[in-house]
């Protein structure tokens, strides 16, 4: 992946920076612990598409559960 692109792009998130990691092709975002997929040199910055890198701690059935775009969900007592 060109450097010069990466320097563009940062997380659709928290608009915080990326690291590329050459060998699984991602760019992760450290702040919000998600992967995004590199294919065919062309990064996929869609949240959907995301990898969460980081275990969500703060999910249990008495607090609502936040989705990657920071959004509030209420647990519907599933």
């Amino acid at each position: 992946m060109d450097s010069r692109l990466l320097d563009l792009l940062v997380c659709p998130v928290c608009k915080g920076p990326l690291d590329y990691n050459r060998s699984v092709q991602e760019l992760s975002c450290p702040r919000d612990l998600l992967a995004f997929p590199v294919r065919d040199g062309i990064p996929v910055m869609l949240v959907e598409q995301a990898r969460d890198q980081g275990l969500n701690i703060h999910n249990s059935a008495d607090s609502p559960s936040v989705s990657p775009a920071g959004n509030s969900t209420p647990d519907r007592g599933t």
